[in-house]
């Protein structure tokens, strides 16, 4: 199970999870110009709640990837 948590850097947490760049466009978290910097600094300054953005993080990185089943 994946934690994403609001002191991990974003640039670093799409690379490892590309299902959030959704979630983080979607919140309008300057991803790219803000993206080397943790999420909770880029979010707060972007008008950003955290918690929320933290937990739609997580439940967007916890759905099951299309085709997973089919790797088997």
């Amino acid at each position: 199970m994946a934690t994403i948590t609001g002191d991990m850097v974003i640039n670093e947490v799409i690379r490892k999870y590309p299902a959030t760049i959704k979630v983080f466009n979607d919140y309008r978290v300057d991803s790219c110009c803000g993206g080397g910097a943790p999420i909770e600094v880029t979010a707060r300054r972007d008008g950003v709640d955290v918690d929320g953005l933290v937990r739609a993080l997580n439940a967007a990185v916890e759905v099951p990837q299309a085709g997973a089943a089919l790797k088997k």
